[in-house]
């Protein structure tokens, strides 16, 4: 058989499809030429990837078309037996399908594996908020807020009974600034007392004033709260 003819069927050889005197003919030609040996073994290289899948991750049995493919593979080897092909198209045929069935095989195997993801901790259990506790103002608390239609001042005051004395909290607006203001506690039979005074920044008079005071009244005496400067003009009155 000439040399040429017998480079063709290497391919054909390494997947085991020639009868026992081709295969003989073609070890022998193995024998004196270093470049078919070299191309017998990139063949086999290909070969062991195919047999380097996992058994355990085919358990659904050969890939869908892998058979398919490889049967095509082994038509093409038998039909390249009577073709006229050059040794070069030979090879690159026979690498080119078996690697093909070597991708199909190792990217359907790889498909089917089951990655398990770690465990994660377990965090601390949650724990419920503390819920806010209000407290309630203290009996006889009285509270009141008005606008002076004539002077736009406006207050909003909360006035705390004591023994014998009462807190005032309030919460002053409109009162031009510069003022010298008073906080004034009115009583009973026109009695008074000062609960506080400040004077009026612009800070104040554009956002308002929030003031503390005490007065020395019976808190059952108490009938309103006054706001007024040292001229004795009155900006805003609170009943309460």
């Amino acid at each position: 058989m000439p040399p040429e003819r017998i480079a063709e069927l290497v391919g054909a050889h390494v997947l085991g499809v020639l009868d026992p005197d081709e295969s003989a003919a073609v070890e022998g030609h193995l024998a004196d030429c270093p470049a078919c040996r070299q191309e017998v073994a990139e063949l086999r290289e290909l070969e062991t990837v195919l047999g380097e899948v996992p058994p355990e991750l085919l358990v659904d049995g050969p890939p869908t078309g892998g058979d398919l493919l490889l049967q095509r593979t082994l038509r093409q080897a038998r039909a390249e037996r009577g073709a006229s092909l050059v040794r070069r198209r030979t090879r690159i045929g026979m690498v080119a399908a078996v690697a093909a069935a070597a991708a199909l095989v190792l990217g359907i195997a790889v498909g089917r594996g089951t990655v398990t993801a770690p465990p994660v901790a377990a965090g601390p259990a949650p724990t419920a908020a503390p819920t806010a506790t209000v407290t309630p103002p203290p009996a006889g608390t009285r509270t009141g807020s008005v606008t002076d239609p004539a002077t736009g001042a406006r207050m909003t005051l909360t006035m705390t009974p004591a023994m014998g004395w009462v807190r005032v909290n309030a919460a002053v607006t409109g009162i031009p600034a510069g003022q010298r203001c008073h906080l004034v506690v009115n009583a009973r039979g026109g009695a008074t007392a000062d609960a506080g005074s400040w004077l009026v920044s612009a800070v104040g008079a554009k956002s308002g004033t929030t003031l503390d005071g005490s007065a020395i009244v019976s808190p059952d005496d108490v009938v309103s709260v006054s706001v007024v400067n040292e001229s004795g003009q009155t900006f805003v009155t609170v009943p309460v």
